[in-house]
């Protein structure tokens, strides 16, 4: 039953995603970084941390100062599955159906580096893999009725996990690098 109602979930997205426009699209080469022409600081930044804020939660922000580059944290965010074509953190079909199958997050960090003429802008995008090992014991009738074993007295007994789950680093997301990086070259004259 659970492999029929996984195909059904992937013929399902394959659907949404083609009438909703997705395709599979290849990483654009795209230089990382970019060069964009300006001459005013603010409006970079400005129009930088906009583009960002599109795709990712802003975490911190350390302004570019005079000759010193600025630095932009996002927060993590997990992918968007097929039936969420409205965000644009999953880019490409491959991308939709992997963070509809499992559990993906990603970050970015971006660097603002003052130039001759203007700024570069790198981008660089971490992709990581939940680390579930095992069952998650998250049942309720498990936790609280074991017919396994007799009644115990202990009230502060815990049972599941008690670490937080881990992630496993997959890499760059090349594909969304490039997104990000053609909108930034795009918002600039």
């Amino acid at each position: 039953m659970k492999g029929l109602h996984k195909r059904w979930l992937v013929c399902l997205g394959l659907l949404v995603c083609s009438l909703a426009g997705c395709a599979t699209a290849r990483p654009v080469a795209r230089s990382n970084p970019v060069f964009v022409r300006a001459n005013n600081p603010d409006m970079v930044w400005d129009t930088t941390v906009d583009v960002v804020h599109d795709y990712f939660a802003i975490a911190r922000e350390n302004r570019t100062l005079g000759s010193q580059p600025g630095v932009i944290e996002t927060e993590y965010k997990v992918g968007a599955s097929v039936l969420e074509p409205w965000q644009q953190d999953s880019q490409g079909l491959e991308s939709r159906v992997e963070s509809t199958l499992q559990s993906i997050r990603r970050r970015a960090v971006v660097n603002v580096t003052p130039a001759e003429g203007g700024y570069y802008i790198a981008v660089e995008v971490v992709k990581e893999l939940e680390d579930a090992p095992g069952a998650l014991g998250q049942s309720a009738s498990s936790a609280t009725f074991q017919q396994t074993n007799p009644l115990r007295r202990d009230l502060d007994l815990v049972v599941g996990q008690s670490a937080p789950q881990g992630w496993i680093l997959l890499g760059r997301d090349e594909l969304l690098e490039a997104e990000l990086l053609g909108r930034l070259q795009a918002a600039f004259p």
